[in-house]
């Protein structure tokens, strides 16, 4: 475990230092926000636009594997969701808690660190990961929120989803990889090369732009927000652990790599929902703010654990 907590010590340390930054008010949070858009739009998605647009859909789909996060992911999503109910929350606020438990920071935190500790033949997998977050997970909290404001579900509903997912730069550059491989299309080496550079400033402008989203957020209802840190950095990566190593027969590597994700830290997009719906945003930033600072050693650990 202490070599891959040497290997994975950088990445927090971008964190740290981009946190420091915020901290100092050296980064102001417009500054910060430029950032992360920056990040988001271009670098973030030239990155996972490369990777896809060079894999084949082979390399990137895998039905067991999916079906074994699916099903982990599915099983804590539940968990969170009944301990929300047992506690006599609104279904708003129920969805909220069960999307920290369940969704990892993949795409800014994920994508860039699993695919230097692990290797690039992890890239395939953490894409189809990060889809299934991005699609059915997403869809799931704003059915549920958007369902429970209504009362019913509606055509509305319908829209919202199929905009978000449109808009999400992340969906969309996954999409047009995709297509360019499955036309057997190979990307010019001009075009190759300018997405590669873009690309290159994921890493370190991610790890940085989490750092300093960081540095706004408040460690607030402390209680809550442990519970749903344990249940993302614990139970996800148990349930998921169950579902890739027993009942489903995925092979040894795209297993390792599934855990890997599952372990990572409540996603930062989780707080901009609960923002936008008004919905304990100050929980999520507890739990975002509690479980990115544990995860220096638990997804260390659940590393060492996968590939000991």
């Amino acid at each position: 475990m202490l070599a891959i907590l040497l290997k994975t010590l950088p990445f927090f340390a971008l964190i740290g230092l981009g946190y420091g930054a915020a901290k100092t008010r050296f980064f102001t949070e417009e500054a910060s926000a430029y950032l992360t858009k920056f990040v988001f739009y271009f670098a973030l998605s030239a990155m996972l636009f490369r990777f896809s647009a060079n894999l084949s859909f082979s390399e990137i789909f895998d039905p067991w594997l999916a079906l074994a996060y699916l099903w982990g992911t599915a099983f804590v999503y539940g968990v969170g969701l009944m301990v929300a109910f047992w506690r006599r929350v609104k279904i708003e606020t129920a969805a909220i808690e069960a999307q920290c438990v369940a969704i990892g920071n993949t795409g800014f935190l994920g994508v860039p660190m699993l695919a230097l500790l692990l290797g690039e033949a992890s890239v395939g997998p953490i894409i189809l990961l990060l889809s299934i977050d991005l699609i059915i997970f997403s869809s799931a909290l704003v059915i549920l929120v958007e369902g429970s404001r209504d009362g019913r579900m509606s055509l509305g509903v319908l829209r919202t989803i199929g905009l978000g997912l449109l808009k999400n730069p992340m969906i969309v550059s996954i999409t047009l990889g995709i297509s360019v491989a499955a036309s057997g299309w190979q990307l010019p080496v001009p075009v190759n090369e300018f997405v590669t550079i873009l690309g290159n400033a994921a890493t370190p402008g991610a790890l940085f732009a989490i750092g300093a989203s960081l540095a706004s957020k408040s460690a607030e209802r402390l209680v809550i927000a442990g519970w749903l840190s344990f249940g993302k950095l614990i139970l996800h990566p148990l349930f998921v652990a169950l579902g890739t190593l027993v009942l489903f027969p995925v092979e040894a590597y795209p297993a390792a790599v599934a855990i890997s994700a599952a372990a990572l830290p409540v996603a930062g997009n989780v707080f901009i929902l609960a923002q936008h719906y008004g919905t304990s945003p100050q929980r999520v930033s507890a739990s975002i703010l509690i479980s990115t600072a544990a995860s220096i050693v638990t997804v260390s650990a659940w590393i060492a654990w996968v590939t000991g």
